[in-house]
């Protein structure tokens, strides 16, 4: 799996082709956004609108919107936030963890967030935290089962619904000692 920030054109447009790619992956996750309330209707999800959320994410210079493909093919996207607005929490986020519903349970949710958490280790980040929505159960059992743990019950920033904040430490890979050459 390959995964690589948005890119975007010199306007900070996301590109025609690949505007239709999220559209399909963000179109195909109806019941997530039937639960999410994101999108005012889950079964007529449209570039603008996709395009209009991720401008929406980018304007936080905190944010990376990432994407995750597969021999070619765009499986998955996550959105990742370095510095969250509570100065007393020091966790950087992920805010949204999307797998196509054709590749779902096939590992690649697991990957993606693995991969997160290893850019975050590599940046010396200690742990990382997310919020899954109340009504989301197959969301909550996606993460426990990743190793994070409830911390917390509250209601999200933006639209005031009822979540699960979780966090995992991120401890640094055990240190291997290299082995010295052979002598000559």
């Amino acid at each position: 799996m390959i995964l690589a920030p948005l890119p975007l054109t010199p306007d900070r447009d996301i590109p025609a082709p690949l505007l239709t790619e999220l559209t399909a992956l963000y179109a195909a996750n109806r019941e997530f956004h039937a639960l999410s309330g994101d999108f005012p209707d889950p079964d007529d999800v449209r570039p603008e609108q996709v395009a209009a959320a991720l401008a929406d994410e980018l304007a936080n210079p905190d944010v990376e919107v990432l994407l995750a493909r597969s021999t070619g093919r765009l499986v998955g996207i996550v959105i990742t936030l370095a510095h969250h607005p509570d100065p007393a929490d020091p966790d950087p986020w992920i805010g949204l963890l999307m797998i196509d519903t054709g590749a779902q349970r096939h590992g690649y949710g697991r990957r993606l967030a693995s991969l997160v958490e290893d850019r975050f280790r590599a940046a010396g980040r200690a742990a990382v935290r997310l919020a899954v929505l109340d009504n989301n159960p197959k969301g909550l059992a996606f993460w426990t089962a990743l190793g994070y743990e409830a911390i917390a019950h509250r209601e999200d920033r933006r639209l005031g619904r009822p979540c699960t904040v979780l966090r995992k430490p991120l401890p640094s890979p055990p240190h291997t000692p290299r082995r010295a050459a052979p002598p000559g």
